[in-house]
Parts: structure tokens; sequence; C-alpha cells
């Protein structure tokens, strides 16, 4: 059960939450996601099962597609429609909306949201959030890489988001509705892709199910192994070695044998598979090739 499956989270639940069903169906508790989801929000997560897991660092820098409602007028604590009120201002003109994104694509400095996961001074913000302790939250440099239009019924917006790994968008809903004097919260949001992997190929878990063996056999059926079209929607390429090597390889033998018998091409990572299946990934570092995940044999 090493893989990698698609889910579509229901908004209400949070990430690690809805990974319950997954370990149940597979037997289990080798189980990640790869990036979460706020319990508001809905959408893609990517998750990877037994020893695939430790590819996660992997998916987690892909970037990330978004469909987001704003809601302007009102600003929350938590940036999201859970939140308490704190801010209120005017509803901005559709005109001033769109001329203000141009400005919100590219690389900019972002401020996480007071409350999110990220650690300050080795807490979890949130947790400080909560306990009334003031924090600043340092800017960090993402990337939009492309931000739409796509709906105004004020004083809601909707917006299609494209971006780099670590971008929030209910500080990205805060910030556009600032720079157009007015106020917003993420009153929705959607994930509809990370990297090369769509919402549309993911499998959704119903919220009330009593047949298990139906739920996993559904499970089993949405897990990907980890093949070759797996790696190549990474930008992995991939590279077929004979049985021989292949064995030398799932037990982390020395790759210059594999050096000397193979042209490897000038890409950092690249997957290496056996006759039978996935053998290995290796990374190049000072001009070393070197392990950093071995398929060992069961």
């Amino acid at each position: 059960m090493n893989g990698c499956l698609l889910l579509n989270k229901n908004p209400g639940t949070t990430s690690f939450d809805s990974l319950r069903p997954v370990k149940k169906a597979l037997k289990t508790p080798k189980v990640c996601h790869t990036g979460t989801l706020d319990s508001f929000a809905q959408g893609l997560l990517v998750v990877l099962t037994g020893r695939a897991v430790k590819l996660s660092s992997i998916f987690t820098g892909c970037d990330k597609q978004y469909r987001a409602l704003l809601r302007f007028g009102e600003e929350t604590d938590t940036l999201d429609p859970q939140g308490t009120l704190v801010a209120a201002a005017p509803i901005p003109r559709q005109e001033d909306l769109e001329a203000a994104l141009p400005a919100f694509t590219g690389t900019i400095l972002q401020a996480p949201p007071l409350y999110s996961a990220v650690h300050v001074n080795g807490k979890r913000a949130h947790a400080l959030a909560r306990a009334g302790i003031a924090i600043e939250m340092k800017k960090r440099p993402v990337t939009i890489y492309g931000i739409s239009l796509t709906a105004w019924d004020p004083p809601c917006a909707e917006l299609e988001i494209h971006c780099s790994s670590g971008t929030y968008i209910r500080s990205l809903a805060r910030d556009l509705a600032l720079a157009i004097g007015s106020r917003a919260h993420l009153h929705t949001l959607k994930r509809t892709k990370v990297g090369n992997f769509s919402l549309q190929d993911a499998f959704s878990i119903p919220s009330e199910t009593t047949n298990d063996h139906f739920m996993e056999e559904t499970i089993k059926t949405a897990l990907q192994p980890l093949n070759t079209e797996l790696f190549a929607k990474l930008g992995i390429p991939c590279i077929q070695i004979n049985k021989e090597t292949a064995k030398i390889v799932s037990h982390g033998g020395d790759l210059k044998l594999l050096r000397e018998a193979i042209p490897l091409p000038k890409k950092n990572t690249i997957a290496l598979f056996g006759p039978e299946s996935f053998a290995a990934l290796i990374e190049q570092k000072d001009h070393l090739w070197n392990y950093r995940f071995v398929n060992a044999a069961d």
C-alpha cells in the first residue's frame, strides 16, 4: 500500500481528520497529506501512504491553484468565516479591484495570518494568538503566478489564483482589500490543483458512510502506485535499470556502478525503475549523486 491518492477534502473537517478513512481502509497509520487546507476549505489533498510518506517534501513544494470567494466590507481576526469581526470598511468598486490585481502578481512579500501554523519563537502562531499574546508575523516572499476576477456579486468577489507553495490566500484577501481602501476575509476556498495533479481526478469520501467494505475498496482503487506517470507529473525524469542493478539500488548500494553503466541526465533528481517496480530516487548535490529515497524490498 505504498502510493499516492488524490482526495477531495470536504469543508468542515480538518486535513488531518480527512485521513482517518484512508488509514482505516489501508490498515496503516503511515498516511500523510502534503499541504494543509483550513477546516472551512475544500478541495484537493495529495495523500501519500506507506513508505511513500518519505517523499512528502517533493509534493509540498508544488505550486497550487485555488478558487477563492472573498467577502468585502468585513475583516475577521482569523481572516476566514469562522472568526470574529475586527474591522469594517466600504465595499470597493469592481474596477478598483481589477486595477489592483496586477500589483499582486509576481513575487510579493506576504505576512502569514496570526491564526496559522507558522512557528514563532518555537510555538504555533495560532496558539499564541488564542492566548492573547501579541506577535509580529514577519513578511516572507511568495509568488503569485496568476490572479483573475471570475465573478463579482457585491460584497463578494470570486478569484482564480495560481501561486507558489507557502502562499496564504487568507492573507492575500486581507492585503488586496487594504490596497483598495476596504476590508475583507476569505469566505470560501477550493483548491483545484497541486502541481499537475487535478481536483477533477480526486475521489470524495461521503460525510456519512456505513458500508466499510465499499469504502475500503474505493480507496484501494484510488491509490496510485509509485510509477513513471506519477513522477512525470512531478517533472522528475525516470530511468529504467536492469534487475541486477535494481537489487543493488533497493539495498542502498554504491551508486558508482549506476553512473558507470548509464549516462545520467543533467537533472538534480532522478527516479530509478527496475523491471518490476520503482527502486529509488537519487539526487545530485555538489556534482555527487546520493540517495534521497530507497524503495527497499519487503
